[in-house]
This record gives C-alpha cells, sequence and structure tokens, in this order.
C-alpha cells in the first residue's frame, strides 16, 4: 500500500468534503490516504514545487501551475451570486474603495484575482493569512478588507460594513458561478491512478452529503469558533452540485476567469484547462 496525500485547507468546506475519505469510507485501491492541512495560500505556494500529489488551490493560481496538474471535474469551491466580501469598519461605497489600502488573505488567492478585476485601483495591498484580515481591518492598518470563508458570512456580527460581494459582481458581469477553489491531481500519478482518484474524490463528496450530520461533526472538530448551524449554512454554500460536478459551465466560468485576467495583464496566457472527469 502506497500513500497519496490530500493537500486541503481545514476549513468547514474541505474537511466536509474529505470526511469519508479521511475516515476511509471511501478508499482508493492498493493505497492509503494520506492529508496535509494548510491554510489554501500555503497550499497555492506547495502547489508550484509540485509535489504534493493531489492539492485543493485558488482557482486564481492554477495558470501557474498548469504544468504540473490537472483539474478534477469535482472538488470545485463555486459561488453562484455570492463569494468574498470586501468589508470596512464604516459605511464605504464601492467607488471610496479608489486609492485605498486593501488587506488581502494571500497574493495567489481568487478573491485577489476578482478584486484587481473589478474594484477600482487600490493605492497599497496588504497580504496577511486570512484569520488576519479582519483584526487588521478592525485596527485601521488597512482601509477595507477581503474577508474568505466564514467571514463572508459573519462580517455584520463582526462589526463591519459590505462594500462589495465579488460574487455578485461576477454573477452581475458573466451570469456564471464564480470558481473560487480547485482540487487537482499530480501529472506525475498518470492518467489511471489520477482517474481513480478524481472518482474517490467524488464519492467522498457524495457521501458526506448523504451523511451530513456526521461529515460536520468532523468538519467542525477542526474549530474556527463557528457554530453548528453557521458551519451547516457555510458548507451547503461550498459544497453543492457544483462541486460534485462542475460541468460546462464550471470550465466556461474559469475560461471566462483567466481570460478576464489576461485582458487585463494579470497573468500572461490562458491555460488549457485538462480535465480528469469524475465517474
Amino acid at each position: 500500500m502506497t500513500v497519496i496525500t490530500f493537500g486541503h485547507s481545514p476549513d468547514a468546506d474541505d474537511a466536509f468534503m474529505f470526511y469519508a475519505l479521511a475516515k476511509e469510507l471511501v478508499t482508493i485501491p492498493g493505497h492509503t490516504v494520506g492529508h496535509h492541512m494548510e491554510d489554501i495560500e500555503s497550499l497555492n505556494k506547495l502547489a508550484d514545487i509540485g509535489e504534493i500529489p493531489v492539492t485543493a488551490i485558488s482557482a486564481a493560481h492554477y495558470p501557474a501551475v498548469a504544468d504540473k496538474y490537472r483539474i478534477m471535474s469535482c472538488g470545485a469551491s463555486v459561488g453562484r451570486n455570492y463569494g468574498p466580501v470586501v468589508v470596512s469598519n464604516e459605511p464605504m461605497k464601492e467607488k471610496d474603495l479608489l486609492g485605498k489600502v486593501i488587506g488581502v488573505p494571500g497574493e495567489f488567492t481568487t478573491s485577489w484575482l476578482l478584486y484587481r478585476i473589478f474594484a477600482p485601483p487600490y493605492a497599497e495591498a496588504k497580504f496577511y493569512n486570512f484569520d488576519d484580515v479582519g483584526p487588521a481591518v478592525k485596527s485601521g492598518e488597512v482601509d477595507a478588507g477581503i474577508l474568505l470563508h466564514e467571514g463572508q458570512i459573519l462580517y455584520e456580527q463582526q462589526g463591519f460594513h459590505a462594500v462589495m460581494d465579488l460574487g455578485k459582481r461576477w454573477f452581475e458581469r458573466t451570469e456564471l458561478p464564480i470558481p473560487l477553489g480547485l482540487d487537482l491531481v499530480n501529472r506525475n500519478l498518470g492518467s489511471e491512478l489520477s482517474q481513480q482518484v478524481a472518482d474517490a474524490l467524488k464519492a467522498s463528496i457524495e457521501h458526506a452529503h448523504a451523511n451530513e450530520d456526521d461529515a460536520l461533526d468532523y468538519a467542525l472538530g477542526f474549530g474556527r469558533g463557528i457554530d453548528r448551524e453557521d458551519g451547516r449554512r457555510f458548507v451547503r454554500m461550498y459544497v453543492n452540485d457544483d462541486t460534485v460536478d462542475m460541468g460546462e459551465e464550471g470550465v466556461r466560468a474559469l475560461e471566462t476567469l483567466f481570460g478576464m485576467a489576461a485582458v487585463r495583464g494579470i497573468i500572461d496566457h490562458v491555460p488549457e484547462l485538462d480535465l480528469v472527469q469524475a465517474k
């Protein structure tokens, strides 16, 4: 038995997806599954090296690692008319973001790509671990910040004002789902094993959907100060039908995202979308 390491974050949605694999309720013949858990920006940087066999990354980072990884049709974090939220301490309009200092949860995150596509030009970007963006806004270290994960639904409880919902802005412009995160399989695994990995991940997601409470117990066990029903709401937002299979719309959304980024000179080329279609 050889170990296949899956890189993913301890965020509720990622952990929820991997529950059945972690508990060996879904297996890959001839292999055991190992888990490497880090925040998504750390996983983005690990993907640059190309050593981790299977990993979650920010969708925005795929052009940089397309030579090393293929995209699995399952496992994507996708929002429909919602996504990362730009917040401030005081009420602010989108136009007021012009020339401001922005707190960003990682240089390679999709949220930062979306901000550069849709928001007014900024004076300075300060990069933080995603958990530290809110405190930076609260302290006045930055004028506004981009919140990810549970912060997207809890920002009002934290005393912030929404300035811009990047997922809504994306939907207004494209009428497509917003691909925020992807799950990738390393090209060095070969086509047969890559297919088995994709099939197993899809089965794990489907098992979690069918056994939501058990999977939620596992996901929330990593702790992030979120209560059970907020966790359930967040998981349902980002582990959805698009996560089971991104489909043609998901592929078109990725092409559109990378096309917009290329037009604005944020990336230098649109990568080929090499998909492993899970069965």
